[in-house]
C-alpha cells in the first residue's frame, strides 16, 4: 500500500467525535433518565402494589444501585481488557431488554429483580462509555469531553422529574417503556460509528469473589439501616445486619489489597487526585441521593402533589447542572478543582439549610422549596463534573474505563447509603410529626455535604495540560 493510500485508509477509519459522542451520551442519558424518573414514580408504584412499605419500595432504587456499584469496576476492567465498544453495545442491549421486563412486572419484588438486570446493563455501558469517549477525544479535549458527558447526565436529570410526572400520569410502567426507543437508537447507530479501541492485555482473572462481597456488604448494610425502625435499633437483626455489612466490606477491602485484578484497584486510589476525588464523590452522593428522594417524598407525602406537579417542582434544580457543568472550566483553571468542588458542596448544603429553615406544611413553593432546589442544583453542577474530571484525567489511558468505574462506583455506593439512611430517618417516630422527621433527614444531608466539602480541599491542583 502506498503512503498516500495508507493515509487515506487511516483517515477513513478514524471515527468522527460527533457521532461517537451522540451514541455514548444516548446510553448515559437513558440510564440517568431512568434513575430520576423512577424516583418520581415510586409513590405511584407503591399505590398500585398495595401494602408495599417505603422500606420495600426503596429497594427498587437500592437494588439497582447496589448491583450497579458492585459490577462497575469488573465491567470497566473487562471493557479495558477486551473491547469498550462491545461492552457498551452489550450493556445497551441488556438495559433495554430489562426495561421492558420492568414495565410488565406484576409485583414489587419482580420489579426489583428486573431492576437488578437493568443494573447489570448499566454497569457495562457506563464505564465503557467514558472509556470510548476519552479514547476518541484528543488529549487536550478530554476534560471538556468529561464535562460534556456530565452535562448530558444533568440534562437527563433535569428532564427526568418532568418526564416521570408526565408518564406516571398515564401509568408508571411508561417510565420504563420510554427506554426502548433510546436503546434501539444507540444500538443501531453504535454498531456503525463506535471505534474499536485497543484492549489492555489480560494479566489476571476478574475478582468475582470481591464483586460478591461488595454486593452483599452494601446490601446487608442498607437492609439494616432501612429496617432499623421496624426491627428496633438495638434488636439482634439490626445489629447483626450492620455488623455483617461492615465485616463483609472489610473482607472486600482485604481481598482487594491481595487480588491481582481486584474490584477496587487500590493502586488507582494512590494516584494523587483520584483518592480524594473518589472519597468526596462518595460523601457527596450520600447527600445527593438522600436529597433527591426527600424532595419527591416531601411534595407527594406532605403537600400531596401529583407526580406531574412534583416533577415540575423538582426540575429547576437539575436544570442548573448542565450550564454550570459546561461553563465551569475557566473557573477550575483559575481556582483549582479543590476550591470549586468545595464551594459547590457549600452551596448544596445552603440549599438544604434553607429547606430546614423555611419548609413546612404550607404550600409555599416559591419561597420554600424552589430556592433550595436551585442552590442544590448549582452545587451539583459545580461538584460532580469537577470531581469526575479531576479523577479521570489523572488516570493513565489504559485504565480509563476501570478508573472511571471506580469513581462512579463510589457515587453509587454513596447513593445507596444516602437513600437507606433517609428512609431510616423518615421512619423514626416523632409523635406523628412528619416535618420533624424530614428536618432530621435534612440535617443528616447537611453533615454529609459538609464532610464532602472538607475532603474536596485535599484534591491537588492539576497541571496546566490536565486542566484544559
Amino acid at each position: 500500500m502506498t503512503q498516500t493510500a495508507a493515509a487515506q485508509a487511516g483517515s477513513a477509519t478514524k471515527p468522527r467525535f460527533g457521532p461517537v459522542f451522540a451514541v455514548v451520551v444516548a446510553g448515559v442519558a437513558m440510564s440517568n433518565l431512568d434513575m430520576f424518573i423512577v424516583n418520581v414514580a415510586l409513590p405511584d408504584i407503591g399505590d398500585q402494589f398495595s401494602g408495599s412499605s417505603l422500606a420495600s419500595l426503596s429497594w427498587i432504587l437500592n437494588a439497582y444501585a447496589v448491583v450497579f456499584a458492585a459490577l462497575l469496576v469488573p465491567a470497566g476492567s473487562l471493557a479495558d481488557r477486551t473491547s469498550p465498544r462491545q461492552a457498551y453495545l452489550l450493556g445497551i442491549a441488556v438495559f433495554t431488554a430489562a426495561s421492558a421486563a420492568c414495565a410488565v412486572a406484576p409485583g414489587v419484588w419482580v420489579l426489583v429483580a428486573a431492576r437488578v438486570v437493568q443494573a447489570v446493563g448499566a454497569a457495562m455501558l457506563i464505564p465503557a462509555s467514558l472509556g470510548i469517549l476519552l479514547a476518541a477525544a484528543p488529549p487536550e479535549k478530554r476534560v471538556a469531553a468529561v464535562r460534556g458527558w456530565t452535562a448530558i447526565s444533568g440534562v437527563a436529570a433535569a428532564l427526568g422529574p418532568v418526564a416521570g410526572g408526565l408518564l406516571t400520569q398515564l401509568d408508571w410502567r411508561w417510565v420504563f417503556l420510554v427506554n426502548l426507543p433510546i436503546g434501539v437508537f444507540a444500538l443501531v447507530l453504535g454498531v456503525r460509528v463506535l471505534p474499536c479501541t485497543p484492549a489492555r492485555p489480560a494479566t489476571a482473572r476478574l475478582d468475582l469473589v470481591g464483586a460478591a462481597l461488595l454486593t452483599l456488604g452494601i446490601a446487608v448494610l442498607a437492609l439494616g439501616l432501612v429496617k432499623s425502625e421496624d426491627w428496633g435499633w438495638t434488636s439482634g437483626r439490626t445489629i447483626g445486619s450492620l455488623v455483617a455489612g461492615v465485616v463483609l466490606l472489610a473482607l472486600f477491602l482485604y481481598g482487594s489489597s491481595r487480588h491481582p485484578s481486584p474490584i477496587l484497584p487500590l493502586h488507582l486510589l494512590r494516584v494523587p487526585a483520584v483518592g480524594p476525588s473518589t472519597f468526596a464523590n462518595l460523601l457527596f452522593a450520600v447527600a445527593f441521593g438522600a436529597m433527591l428522594l426527600s424532595a419527591v417524598l416531601w411534595c407527594q407525602q406532605v403537600w400531596h402533589w401529583s407526580p406531574l406537579r412534583t416533577g415540575l417542582a423538582i426540575a429547576p434544580g437539575p436544570l442548573m447542572v448542565p450550564g454550570f457543568a459546561m461553563g465551569i472550566g475557566p473557573v477550575i483553571r483559575r481556582l483549582g478543582s479543590a476550591a470549586v468542588s468545595a464551594i459547590g458542596c457549600v452551596l448544596f448544603a445552603a440549599g438544604i439549610a434553607w429547606w430546614i429553615y423555611r419548609l413546612d406544611t404550607g404550600h409555599d413553593y416559591a419561597a420554600g422549596l424552589l430556592p433550595g432546589m436551585l442552590l442544590t442544583g448549582i452545587g451539583v453542577g459545580l461538584v460532580v463534573p469537577t470531581l469526575v474530571g479531576a479523577a479521570v484525567t489523572a488516570l493513565p489511558p489504559q485504565s480509563f474505563s476501570t478508573g472511571s468505574a471506580v469513581v462512579t462506583m463510589a457515587r453509587q455506593v454513596g447513593s445507596v447509603l444516602g437513600v437507606a439512611l433517609l428512609v431510616a430517618f423518615l421512619a423514626a417516630p416523632h409523635g406523628g410529626d412528619l416535618v420533624t422527621s424530614f428536618d432530621h433527614g435534612w440535617e443528616f444531608i447537611l453533615v454529609s455535604a459538609a464532610a464532602a466539602a472538607v475532603v474536596c480541599l485535599f484534591i491537588p491542583r492539576a497541571r496546566p495540560k490536565e486542566a484544559a
